[in-house]
């Protein structure tokens, strides 16, 4: 496992996706079941399904090998059963490994949510505020697998990144990327924006944020989604916080839909949207666990996406208050979950039905996976593309480096290596950046 660790660690795989946490560090004696993610918890995204279809014996073999490597008992992939052709590609090589097997998953919005996910295959509810790991489970998706496989086969580096990029653009497509380049180099991959002001939702639809076209691609970076600047999506993300409060106060009705649909709250977590929304709104601080029970929001965005008839903001007020409580060096508290809701199974968001609500249906279109065609001759690489401490660069600007060649090494603690995505010369160097140019 020491022997693994470190040649994840040196090649710099992180959790494509999410928050992008060391994959090193998730390897770990404790863990007596591992869980490959092929959920594609958002909308819209479909690359790991595309990536486990086209790689499945390279992918599933990794998936042993880690679950060798922690002495697991059982190793799952959790898949939703519409995805057949990646099923069948997993069907012709798993009878090789007898500790692994499928957990098939409904469409419904957030499978891949790790506590929900781990849920659904196990029937392990993780702690309100834990880790996997302290229900003896770790979480690997589809494409950090992959990358684990090109460093421990191949001795490649994470130097490139899987990105959608859907919406209002004419080829729709799931193209490879050097780590580096920006969102709008990304997008000219998939032909002409169709809409006269295009904006770039980066991330899911549900979780993603509003970007500009300059930022660069990184290693957590999934998709891009083109949308109109009348969108729903757009317009919610624009709201001001004050304004959503005031119409929280103003049209709240404390109908409790927002929790009754809450992913965490159906598996025991004290999380109460609607408790919140009252007391925020009222200024009433009398219980003051409402306010404390949002560090146990997974924002996912149901609330305010999907449950909300007035068309409120839940998630976005939580975690405003989430983030002020973590400024004043407020932790989570310490409590147990209650039983698991017996109407949950009753409750789930379908996926259909959410696209169809949130007016992307329409964009709902085969995005093939393919290799870039464009030429990138210059990339901005953040030295921090993972939880943790950031990597420290080892160039200096003048230095020639070669494409996969270590530029920023881990630092000490939680951290992981950055490595060049282009050959080319270092034209800038920063303790957040390395900019390199052909």
């Amino acid at each position: 496992m020491e022997q693994v660790s470190a040649v994840l660690r040196q090649n710099g795989i992180v959790g494509a996706g999410g928050a992008g946490f060391p994959t090193y560090a998730k390897l770990d004696k404790r863990a007596d079941t591992i869980i490959m993610n092929c959920a594609e918890c958002e909308p819209l995204l479909k690359l790991h399904r595309q990536l486990l279809e086209q790689n499945a014996g390279e992918i599933i073999k990794t998936f042993h090998l880690l679950a060798r490597c922690v002495g697991a008992k059982e190793a799952v992939i959790g898949i939703k059963k519409a995805y057949k052709n990646a099923i069948a590609a997993l069907q012709s090589h798993i009878g090789d490994y007898p500790e692994i097997r499928l957990g098939l998953l409904d469409g419904v919005y957030p499978a891949g949510d790790e506590v929900v996910l781990i849920y659904e295959t196990t029937g392990k509810v993780v702690p309100p505020g834990g880790l996997p790991i302290e229900s003896g489970v770790a979480v690997f998706n589809v494409e950090t697998l992959y990358n684990v496989y090109r460093a421990m086969e191949l001795g490649r580096p994470v130097e490139e990144k899987l990105v959608s990029i859907v919406g209002e653009v004419e080829r729709p497509l799931t193209v490879r990327l050097p780590l580096g380049c920006t969102m709008e180099e990304a997008v000219r991959e998939a032909g002409e924006t169709t809409v006269k002001n295009p904006v770039f939702f980066i991330g899911g639809p549900m979780m993603g944020f509003e970007g500009s076209g300059a930022l660069p691609v990184t290693k957590t970076t999934n998709a891009i989604l083109v949308l109109p600047e009348e969108h729903l999506l757009i317009q919610r993300k624009r709201r001001k916080s004050s304004i959503d409060l005031k119409r929280a106060a103003a049209a709240c009705c404390q109908c409790t839909m927002c929790t009754d649909l809450c992913p965490r709250h159906l598996l025991g977590h004290p999380i109460e949207p609607h408790k919140f929304m009252r007391a925020a709104t009222c200024k009433d601080i009398q219980d003051t666990d409402i306010f404390l029970n949002t560090m146990f929001c997974s924002s996912c965005g149901l609330c305010e996406n999907y449950s909300c008839m007035q068309g409120l903001s839940p998630r976005s007020l939580i975690a405003d208050y989430k983030a002020g409580l973590r400024a004043h060096g407020i932790k989570p508290p310490k409590v147990e979950a209650a039983p698991v809701a017996e109407e949950r199974q009753y409750r789930k968001a379908p996926m259909e039905r959410l696209m169809a609500r949130l007016d992307l249906t329409r964009y709902d279109k085969p995005a093939p996976i393919t290799e870039m065609a464009g030429e990138i001759r210059k990339v901005k690489l953040m030295c921090s593309q993972h939880i943790g401490a950031p990597a420290v660069p080892v160039v200096k600007e003048g230095d020639r480096v070669e494409k996969g060649q270590m530029v920023a090494e881990p630092a000490n603690g939680l951290s992981v290596a950055i490595h060049a995505s282009i050959d080319g010369k270092v034209t800038e160097v920063t303790e957040k950046y390395i900019i390199i140019q052909k």
